[in-house]
C-alpha cells in the first residue's frame, strides 16, 4: 500500500489545512489494524484513535442541556450604588488623612524650637505688701509680661 498520501495527510492535518474528508479518512485509515504500517505513521495511531471514539452531541443535546438547567434558581443583579463604588476610595482617603496627620504632628513636635521664659522674672517679683489685693495685682503684671515676652519669643523663633 502506498502511505504516501497518508503522511501527507497527516503533514496537512497538523497545519489544520485538512478538510473534514480528509480527517475521516485518516480517521478510518488509523482504525483499521494494519501490521506493515510504517513506525512513522504508527506513532500517530493513538491520537486518531482517540478522535474516533469522539461522543456526538445528538438531536436532544439541546433538550438534555436545558434539563440540566431548569432546576437551578435564576441570579438576581444587584444594584450597586455610587457610593458602594466609591467606598474604598473613601476608606483609602481617609487612611492618607490619619497618616499625614500624624505625620504632620509628629513633625510639630520633633521641630518646636520653644524658647523658655527666663526664670529670672519671677525671681524679680517681690511682695512688698501683706494686702492680698496689691500682692495679686503685681503676680498679675508679673505673669502679663511673662507672657509678652514669651509671645515675642516666638515670633522671633517664627520670623528666623
Amino acid at each position: 500500500m502506498d502511505y504516501k498520501y497518508i503522511e501527507q495527510l497527516v503533514e496537512r492535518y497538523f497545519a489544520a489545512e485538512t478538510t473534514l474528508h480528509e480527517e475521516q479518512i485518516l480517521r478510518a485509515f488509523y482504525a483499521q489494524d494494519d501490521a506493515d504500517m510504517p513506525q512513522q505513521l504508527r506513532q500517530y495511531r493513538g491520537l486518531f484513535a482517540a478522535l474516533s471514539d469522539k461522543e456526538e452531541l445528538g438531536e436532544d443535546f439541546d433538550e438534555r442541556l436545558l434539563a440540566m438547567t431548569e432546576g437551578h434558581a435564576p441570579v438576581k443583579a444587584r444594584t450597586i450604588s455610587l457610593t458602594e463604588r466609591l467606598r474604598p476610595l473613601f476608606k483609602a482617603a481617609a487612611v492618607v488623612a490619619v497618616v499625614l496627620t500624624l505625620s504632620n504632628a509628629i513633625n510639630q513636635s520633633l521641630k518646636s524650637d520653644d524658647t523658655w521664659v527666663d526664670q529670672s522674672d519671677y525671681a524679680a517679683v517681690e511682695v512688698k505688701t501683706d494686702e492680698p489685693a496689691m500682692a495679686y495685682e503685681q503676680n498679675t503684671d508679673s505673669l502679663l509680661s511673662t507672657g509678652d515676652s514669651l509671645r515675642w519669643a516666638k515670633s522671633d523663633a517664627a520670623m528666623e
